[in-house]
């Protein structure tokens, strides 16, 4: 059975120029533009109380992102924030101008004109970027790689989007997109990563991930949490890592919490970056099969990258069997706890957190994290059931993936 592997952040820090995207006020002015789309609730925090105490830990909080804007993910946070800010700036306007009412009334979009905006996408992305082009009255295209559920490409394809499996991995998918977009008039690249020379549009994403974390602080405080000691994200390119890292890193300066960032194994980017410990980036190329598509990508987010590399505690690689049995456990929690209906992408830093704490072979991760009776762990289910069929096969039949 594949294990678990995991190393300690040991690169030389830099100036962290780039930490200051997530910048509070940014922040805020991302949670302020959701707050005025229609259907707009903070999604829940399920507190694992019952879970927590089995783990041996004091709390247990699991942000559930199935409940966002009906489309089962949080994706669609970043996808719509940088496309508003995007028309703001293209129409000379400040964010603050545009609610999602100004943004889609015939007004504007006489003004702005007709754009299409292009995307890669292992399902999620790409679908929040439709979904917002279609709310707007503009086009979307999205290309998305191989071994891609028709089941994800019929959710794109149903907000009108032009939507195509191509025979490439996610990240050839990225450069392909990025080369069509620059063959049509208004032709916008809209990638949750970045890379040198496309920055500007990638930290509106990442901010605007970061209504979900400002979102769950709030729920923590509510619980009465002042801050979590723990907090366990994933990764595929690290957008959302870097995200929710920035967002806690500038939320608490003076008493950060110990930040986790967790990949699948076959894609572990940021975790071979780490283990090199020089801080340069290191891709993963070729295939990478994993049941986490929302994170099978090989390159690095260099924006979020620098955030990471000096901020980070732990990076860790996991297979699949990890995040199959966190599903399942988080679909039949403990009795007295809410269940979170978590996909395979989501579900895969509770199942670290899990083994960590059961699993003996881990006691050594354990004790480097500090894990105790006084550890308050926040970790984000950054999908639901995206691919149902899959979600059954692995919750009801028990797919085996060890």
């Amino acid at each position: 059975m594949k294990e678990i592997k995991w190393v300690k952040n040991t690169m030389p820090k830099t100036d962290d120029k780039n930490l200051s995207v997530m910048a509070l006020e940014e922040v805020e002015k991302a949670r302020n533009f959701h707050k005025t789309i229609p259907g707009y609730a903070p999604t829940p925090l399920a507190h694992l109380e019952n879970m927590a105490k089995f783990l041996g830990l004091k709390d247990v909080c699991v942000k559930d992102e199935s409940y966002r804007f009906g489309l089962n993910a949080f994706k669609v946070l970043g996808g719509s924030y940088s496309m508003a800010k995007y028309i703001a700036k293209q129409t000379n306007r400040a964010i603050e101008e545009l609610d999602f009412a100004t943004l889609t009334s015939d007004k504007l979009r006489k003004e702005f004109g007709q754009a299409t905006f292009f995307t890669a996408t292992d399902g999620n992305h790409g679908r929040g970027v439709a979904w917002a082009a279609n709310k707007l009255g503009q086009k979307a295209v999205v290309f998305m790689p191989k071994g891609t559920t028709q089941n994800r490409l019929n959710h794109i394809l149903a907000e009108n989007a032009t939507a195509t499996i191509e025979e490439l991995n996610y990240d050839d998918c990225v450069r392909l997109a990025d080369a069509e977009s620059k063959k049509v008039p208004n032709g916008i690249m809209v990638q949750d990563t970045a890379w040198e020379g496309y920055e500007e549009i990638p930290s509106w994403i990442m901010e605007g991930y970061g209504s979900m974390a400002m979102e769950a602080t709030e729920q923590l405080n509510d619980m009465g949490i002042k801050r979590p000691t723990h907090v366990f994200v994933q990764a595929g390119v690290g957008s959302l890592a870097g995200g929710v890292a920035g967002y806690f890193i500038n939320k608490y300066p003076e008493n950060p919490p110990i930040i986790v960032v967790v990949e699948a194994d076959t894609a572990a980017c940021l975790y071979k970056g780490a283990v090199a410990g020089d801080g340069a980036e290191y891709n993963v190329d070729g295939d990478m099969p994993t049941i986490m598509a929302g994170l099978a990508c090989g390159e690095p987010n260099t924006t979020s990258w620098d955030i990471l590399k000096n901020h980070v505690d732990t990076f860790v690689a996991a297979p699949d069997w990890v995040t199959a049995e966190s599903m399942r456990v988080l679909a039949a929690p403990i009795k007295g706890d809410p269940q979170v209906t978590s996909g395979e992408s989501g579900a895969v830093p509770f199942g670290v957190l899990f083994e960590t704490m059961t699993n003996p072979d881990y006691a050594d991760l354990k004790a480097a994290l500090k894990l105790d009776e006084n550890s308050q762990v926040l970790l984000f289910s950054t999908e639901g059931d995206t691919d149902p069929e899959r979600y059954k096969e692995i919750v009801w039949d028990g797919k085996d993936y060890k």
